[in-house]
């Protein structure tokens, strides 16, 4: 795509578009956020229109613009109007005496009712037709399907493997929750592995996609490691896990410990790693509001995008763009701790082959991720080439995909309350929302009615974020390098212990309380996390009540 400036009738007419909604719906909310040039590209992007990227003191934005679109979804295009008018809505507020409009209903019409259970996060969304919900329910069924290996009676099951991490979807995302890293020595680490890679010569790397990190499979491993095997065949590890504990002082005398850990890819069952393998620990998230995220208009996630901080505020998110093998095409990454998968379809298929070894028309090897140099994985018997085609056939993952794309998200709890409206101030003044982007108004679609324009509140760009050395996998994906992360969504991060028994937060569970999450942030989150740990007592206790409260 060639961007021109736009016209000046075609500025005027955004700007005041923009400025009369805010005016006159909104007059709490930062106006001027919208005058920055990638959100006023972004008004006009999404119109069809072309780009205008002027801020108010007239100077011409240069960063590159990705022509990437948003071909897995069935989209009705915004008016000009219509996009200022969601620019107005969904600005930052600075009115902290109420809870915003809408936002106890953080999935729109989609919001499910919270409940006190652990199946708070296995509900279909609350505008779900009763017709779809049954595939919703066989979705659940496929999601939940222990698999087991071939040859077997059961032949819509057989297929397990032979290398797997776990016998179902469910297994790691316990309850469509956060899975967790093992609690001692004894305990298994179903919910999480490592992925591995080694490094890739530079003309190795996708031409389409700029500044895309090349890197090739471990030799013996493949990309994932998997610490179960079915009978007759050996695992590729067991995962092992040392921490060590660092005190951190806050300026109100609270003391704090840090647990930094070493991974060992210990009893290794297929020879050596690479020498220079890299490692990436990896927990299962949650899988809430997924299909909602899909939604989101690439071109908003792309707005927000400042890779050289050109706003001099210290944040310069970058999209990860990725090789969509649906599309055929390179795509927005948007699952995936890196954000290395563009859609819901691709990261189900990948975790099916990688997870549970089980093939898929994106993905159709029956070996699952077994290397070349796994002979005997290779020439085992498989669960393919019956009337499925592949060990879950497209029915099938639709089904999966369907499910995994209308898990509901819970009702906000308390926003009105006094704390959390503090707590609320503070995580915005605090710069949390500079990635931490509270909402979004997702496409109009036209076969996909529960995710169809609906005022969501993720609070997440969606974007990748340096986080400094401290949380480092030093292990690139697509074009994120390191030390980046894809900033997580927090809704339903309240409820973690209720649905998942348990704390833990960050990328490979680390983080034994939000607290401690906070501080681990470096990088870009760093002046931040100093901000944390300098608050009062007060201010602290309300910023932990307002993020359990999404």
């Amino acid at each position: 795509m060639i961007l021109k400036p736009c016209s000046s009738k075609c500025r005027e007419t955004v700007v005041d578009l923009v400025a009369k909604f805010s005016e006159e719906n909104m007059p709490n909310l930062t106006f001027e956020k919208w005058l920055k040039p990638s959100t006023l590209l972004l008004v006009t992007l999404v119109a069809g229109s072309v780009a205008l990227a002027e801020t108010p003191e007239n100077t011409i934005a240069e960063a590159p613009v990705w022509d990437l679109g948003d071909p897995h979804l069935n989209v009705v295009p915004r008016t000009i109007e219509e996009a200022a008018r969601i620019a107005a809505v969904t600005a930052i507020t600075r009115d902290f005496t109420a809870a915003h409009r809408f936002e106890d209903k953080p999935a729109g019409a989609a919001t499910v009712r919270a409940i006190v259970t652990a199946d708070a996060f296995s509900k279909p969304s609350g505008n779900i037709t009763f017709e779809d919900q049954l595939d919703f329910r066989v979705g659940n069924g496929l999601f939940r399907k222990l698999w087991v290996s071939s040859p077997s009676s059961t032949l819509a099951s057989d297929g397990l493997g032979p290398l797997f991490n776990a016998r179902s979807c469910q297994r790691c995302h316990i309850k469509d929750g956060r899975g967790h890293p093992p609690e001692n020595a004894d305990d298994n680490s179903i919910s999480m592995f490592l992925r591995v890679s080694i490094p890739a010569p530079t003309d190795t790397a996708i031409a389409e996609i700029q500044d895309y990190i090349a890197t090739l499979p471990d030799p013996n491993y493949g990309t994932q490691m998997q610490d179960f095997a079915v009978q007759g065949h050996a695992s590729e590890y067991r995962l092992n896990i040392t921490y060590e504990d660092e005190i951190v002082e806050l300026a109100d005398g609270t003391s704090v410990s840090l647990r930094h850990p070493t991974y060992d890819a210990a009893n290794l069952g297929y020879g050596p790693l690479h020498k220079d393998a890299m490692l990436s620990p990896r927990v299962a998230p949650q899988m809430i509001g997924l299909g909602l995220l899909e939604a989101i208009p690439a071109a908003n996630i792309l707005a927000n995008a400042d890779p050289d901080d050109l706003n001099d505020d210290g944040i310069s998110g970058r999209p990860n763009v990725v090789w969509s093998v649906e599309f055929d095409q390179p795509m927005l990454g948007r699952f995936g701790l890196k954000a290395g998968n563009p859609t819901i379809m691709q990261q189900s298929a990948g975790a099916f082959a990688g997870d549970i070894g089980i093939s898929s028309p994106l993905f159709p090897a029956g070996a699952g991720e077994c290397t070349s140099a796994q002979t005997l994985c290779q020439n085992a018997i498989h669960g393919d080439g019956d009337d499925r085609g592949t060990e879950i056939d497209a029915e099938g993952l639709d089904l999966v995909t369907f499910y995994s794309r209308n898990l509901g998200v819970p009702a906000r709890r308390g926003a009105d309350d006094p704390q959390v409206l503090r707590g609320k101030q503070v995580f915005y003044e605090t710069g949390c929302a500079s990635c931490h982007t509270p909402s979004f108004v997702t496409h109009r679609l036209i076969d996909q009615p529960e995710q169809s324009f609906q005022l969501i509140w993720p609070y997440t760009d969606m974007l990748l974020h340096d986080m400094g050395p401290a949380l480092a996998d030093n292990r690139p994906e697509a074009r994120a390098t390191g030390q980046e992360w894809r900033t997580p969504p927090l809704w339903g991060i309240g409820l973690t212990e209720q649905v998942s028994g348990h704390t833990y937060f960050l990328h490979d569970g680390r983080a034994r309380s939000l607290l401690e999450a906070v501080l681990w942030h470096g990088g870009e989150a760093q002046a931040q996390r100093d901000t944390l740990r300098d608050m009062t007592t007060a201010d602290r206790d309300a910023l932990t009540a307002f993020l359990e409260s999404l």
